[in-house]
């Protein structure tokens, strides 16, 4: 059994369970099972939660989430009234809490489930606690509003029917242009990252040119911003290859090093990283000691 692959038992097992929890039983350093668990959620093989434990979050599978409630005592003060007040409720109309609620109930985002609601021409914000079933959530909206209405969780996605009468009060017209102007900002929000992705591709590029190093392999990880490269490189001994991270970003974290060494060691390859940033003052640490094996070059 691989280490990724303890620490899912492990997660499975225990959860929702800290880093510092699981590094001790698969013989890692905290840093090294924080990195491993960050591919994992980047697989969606695992969730994160928005509450943290001594400044940590906790992870889990899917499924675990009533377990979150069991660390509810690490949340602030008001953030503890605010989530009392919830689970006692299941629904809650923002415009009816006290403004310290209000906030509080943005805060506690692994409780406190947003849904816009439609009514009578207006839109409104309830809150409905994380575990309440769609049928008992339409159902205390229905009640608290004494009408017809049509919600939308815009987070699970999850839709409360919507009535006939209402649907057809929708304008098409509106509709259309707001797609519209969307479609135009997302055109111009994208125009400068395409220039800024050219221009840091272009380094890597001479980079590889100017060191003889041949691409096997290339994924955008994240677009403008992040590639993954397999490459052959000519040494003294013969071509060798490594996994090769091309990350463009003004500071580069041990978090940033772990994640990659990690998807190195996971190919069974040595890591070179190449980025335009700085490494933060706990990255130059963790390069010279546990991290040390990794080729780091600013380009």
């Amino acid at each position: 059994m691989g280490i990724n692959e303890e620490i899912l038992a492990i997660v499975k097992e225990r959860g929702p369970v800290l880093p510092a929890q699981i590094s001790g039983n698969v013989n890692e350093s905290v840093l090294m099972t924080s990195a491993r668990l960050s591919e994992l959620l980047s697989n969606k093989q695992i969730k994160i939660s928005y509450l943290k434990v001594g400044g940590s979050p906790l992870y889990y599978f899917s499924g675990q989430e009533n377990k979150l409630q069991e660390h509810s005592d690490n949340l602030e003060d008001k953030e503890k009234e605010a989530y009392t007040l919830l689970k006692d409720k299941k629904i809650l109309r923002d415009r009816e809490q006290e403004p310290a609620i209000r906030v509080a109930l943005r805060q506690i985002k692994d409780f406190a489930i947003p849904l816009q609601v439609e009514y009578q021409g207006n839109t409104e914000i309830f809150w409905k606690w994380y575990l309440t079933p769609p049928e008992e959530t339409q159902q205390s909206i229905k009640d608290t509003l004494s009408g017809k209405l049509i919600a939308e969780d815009k987070l699970e996605k999850e839709k409360i029917e919507i009535p006939k009468e209402a649907a057809e009060k929708k304008k098409e017209k509106p509709q259309k242009k707001l797609e519209e102007k969307r479609a135009e900002t997302k055109k111009s929000e994208n125009k400068e990252p395409k220039i800024q992705k050219g221009y840091f591709i272009l380094e890597v590029m001479s980079f590889f040119n100017q060191n003889n190093i041949s691409i096997l392999e290339e994924k955008d990880v994240k677009k403008n911003s992040e590639t993954n490269y397999v490459l052959e490189v000519d040494t003294p001994i013969g071509k060798t290859k490594y996994f090769c991270k091309a990350r463009k970003k003004k500071k580069i974290s041990d978090a940033d090093l772990s994640t990659a060494f990690v998807q190195a060691q996971a190919r069974n390859l040595p890591l070179l990283f190449l980025t335009d940033g700085e490494l933060t003052k706990k990255a130059k640490e963790a390069l010279e000691n546990e991290l040390q094996n990794i080729n780091f070059k600013n380009i």
